[in-house]
């Protein structure tokens, strides 16, 4: 009887993963205020729970469906709130994906392949950075796997169920992150129908019945809250329309591909006429370029913060608001900086950055430019594209392989086709959205990781057995990947000096020149081609391990090396308690469900989160949402349900309801609720322009 052995590499890999994702969480206060608050209100009743209401009242919603939260929130009920017991779902999903992966490359590929796909998911730095927050990404690519690999056995079993169970968790991934899930559908049916072995008609029965189980489980959630009295419920967050439809189509859909935004209140809709506002973020930080405090943008592209040049870290790029007018960042468009502090971009910048004069599409976030080569620009490149050009070559190789030994090789090639229908969507999305976070990028670890595995096992093997032209594409891989590689570091090395960008460029030629000098005498072939990929992958090791040797952006995550100058990231979208404000509210509540109001979640998530009081976000998430009319907000007032409003300096969004607040409150000054202790947080609140970056704020007793 042959007994199963323990692969001792998959474990060191898992390790690896472990230690990457989930090693000091527990001493990490900087999670995702807005879903963190969401968490501690949904632990406080069912009703919460079911909605992923923002507020313990109610009020209103996160912008995503609750399944991830639903999760994060079982955990907070098992450990407690804490920041390590949100995130650490979504760690353990990080390395459940590297494990998900292995164990669906190993059959067809081999163990090598799978070892090495392994080893490149744990080591994609952005799988790292989103595995170390509460965000929802890296919980929705383990669906996605896990979907996958139920698609293989279906393919391999013939049976039904595990082809109904490999959609069905698409329909819950739609639930985690709507529309994002559905990146990998083409993908699933492709595969299905090239790969199966029933007949056409079975084939396109089984997927028909599929796909209607995948729509029914997908809009399951959105229909019963949708058929819900608004009365009964929480406002959609980060919807127009109180629908979790449009929400999934539109704001976390279509308006994702175009940069388009619906972020305007009622009042500033009448405005518009009805103009459909391009390039323009809904996820714009308060008081940044292109943005006033409550999240509405300019059309021009100025700045509306009241400097000019607020900084949200010292010299920090990747996904960050521009610093001044000009939207002119250390290497422009949210790029690391090139070298030469110039702002155009850096390599594979843009033209003045976001907000300056050269965008052209929404790029605040530091996205690159859309087109063709967008994943190879330096905006983007050093999340996720290390290995791309090894994986590409390594899918050339394939079709090369296949050519030649069509029948031997059929279930190879078919596999290799699923994980290229993952890759070519996602890329061709990220490639010509006008609105996305570096973050997303996540969703392209695991087809880059899985072709680079196949690809190495492919390219070794022309490389072992043929003397022609095909056996040289892994020298060509090794070298090619090595000078990107080096073309991403040459952007950084302000921050880390050249040393690494040369050494790394030298080692590239070396490990090249012996891989083509030994090849006729194979005695160490094949450790040469291990010891290339080592080499390839010493700087993803550097980068993913970024997050833990100089903190991580818990709103925006990202890897590299300017996390070492860079400010808390989580304090982008972040505030703090200003204990002399809440100390007079306390004193001055007679009854109130809501401790105060305010325009933006920003303000409100603090309140929430460490002193458990319920306070209420009339625009949602950035100020914009039009949940209540004036009339509806002066029957709050007169049931006794609201009295204090906390308002910044210039709002703008959801404008008639702050002028009527203005109009008939009373304005408290801050000098009757000042405290030593709120002093400091007054002082850091003016640092960044008030909590969560927005202007002065103003206390506002409507009675």
């Amino acid at each position: 009887m042959k007994t199963k052995r323990f692969d001792v590499v998959l474990i060191l890999i898992l390790l690896t993963a472990a230690f990457l994702n989930a090693y000091n969480i527990w001493q990490d206060d900087t999670a995702n205020q807005y879903y963190l608050a969401a968490v501690k209100s949904m632990t406080q009743s069912f009703h919460n729970f079911f909605y992923a209401s923002f507020d313990p009242s109610g009020f209103v919603t996160v912008d995503k469906p609750p399944v991830v939260l639903w999760i994060q929130t079982i955990f907070a009920l098992i450990f407690g709130v804490h920041t390590w017991s949100v995130i650490l779902p979504q760690a353990l999903a990080g390395v459940g994906s590297v494990f998900l992966l292995y164990r669906m490359i190993k059959p067809t590929f081999g163990i090598g392949a799978a070892r090495i796909a392994a080893l490149v998911m744990t080591l994609t730095p952005i799988a790292v950075a989103v595995s170390r927050t509460n965000n929802i990404d890296s919980m929705l690519v383990f669906t996605l796997l896990l979907g996958s690999a139920c698609l293989l056995r279906a393919v391999k079993q013939g049976k039904l169920v595990w082809l109904l169970t490999a959609f069905a968790l698409i329909g819950l991934a739609f639930n985690m992150k709507m529309m994002q899930a559905f990146m990998v559908l083409p993908a699933f049916v492709l595969f299905y129908l090239i790969a199966s072995q029933v007949s056409l008609k079975k084939k396109i029965g089984s997927l028909i019945l599929s796909l209607v189980l995948l729509t029914g489980l997908s809009l399951s959630w959105a229909v019963v809250v949708d058929s819900a009295s608004s009365s009964s419920r929480p406002y959609v967050g980060s919807s127009q329309t109180n629908s979790v439809l449009e929400l999934a189509f539109g704001y976390n859909g279509t308006e994702r591909l175009l940069g388009q935004t619906t972020g305007l209140a009622r009042s500033d809709m009448n405005a518009a006429g009805g103009r459909n506002m391009q390039n323009h973020s809904t996820m714009q930080p308060p008081n940044s370029n292109g943005s006033s405090s409550d999240g509405n943008s300019k059309s021009d592209g100025s700045a509306a913060n009241q400097n000019g040049n607020q900084s949200f870290g010292n010299n920090s790029q990747g996904p960050q608001p521009p610093n001044g007018q000009n939207g002119a960042l250390n290497g422009g468009g949210g790029t690391p900086p090139a070298g030469n502090g110039t702002g155009n971009g850096g390599p594979g910048g843009g033209n003045g950055g976001p907000g300056g004069s050269g965008g052209k599409n929404m790029n605040m976030f530091g996205t690159g430019d859309a087109g063709p080569l967008r994943l190879f620009q330096s905006a983007l490149s050093g999340q996720i594209s290390w290995m791309l050009p090894f994986a590409l070559i390594g899918l050339l190789g394939g079709i090369v392989s296949w050519y030649r030994d069509r029948r031997g090789q059929a279930a190879e090639m078919k596999e290799t086709l699923f994980w290229t229908a993952w890759l070519v969507p996602v890329a061709g999305f990220f490639s010509v959205a006008g609105f996305f976070h570096q973050y997303y990028l996540i969703m392209l670890a695991p087809p880059i990781a899985a072709l680079s595995g196949i690809g190495w096992y492919t390219m070794y093997r022309l490389y072992k057995n043929n003397k022609d032209w095909a056996s040289y594409l892994l020298p060509a891989a090794v070298l090619i990947t090595a000078a990107f590689q080096v073309y991403i570091l040459s952007a950084y090395t302000s921050q880390i000096g050249s040393v690494w960008m040369y050494v790394l460029g030298l080692l590239g030629l070396v490990i090249t020149l012996a891989l083509l000098m030994l090849k006729r005498s194979h005695p160490f072939s094949k450790q040469l081609t291990i010891i290339s990929l080592c080499v390839l992958l010493l700087t993803p090791v550097y980068w993913s391990a970024t997050p833990l040797l100089y903190g991580g952006n818990s709103v925006l995550p990202e890897s590299g090396p300017q996390l070492n100058s860079s400010a808390n990231g989580g304090n982008m979208f972040s505030s703090e308690v200003d204990t002399g404000l809440l100390s007079y509210l306390r004193k001055h509540n007679t009854g109130e469900e809501y401790l105060f109001a305010t325009l933006t979640t920003v303000t409100a998530a603090p309140y929430i989160i460490n002193e458990n009081e319920s306070v209420m976000a009339m625009g949602g998430f950035n100020g914009t949402d039009p949940i209540l009319t004036v009339s509806e907000l002066k029957k709050l007032v007169k049931e006794g349900k609201v009295k204090y409003f906390l308002l910044s300096g210039n709002n703008s969004g959801n404008s008639e309801l702050v002028s009527w607040i203005k109009k008939n409150g009373k304005e408290i000054t801050s000098d009757e609720y000042s405290s030593s202790s709120s002093s400091t947080n007054s002082s850091l609140q003016s640092m960044r322009g008030g909590p969560g970056g927005e202007s002065q704020q103003t206390l506002y007793l409507v009675e």
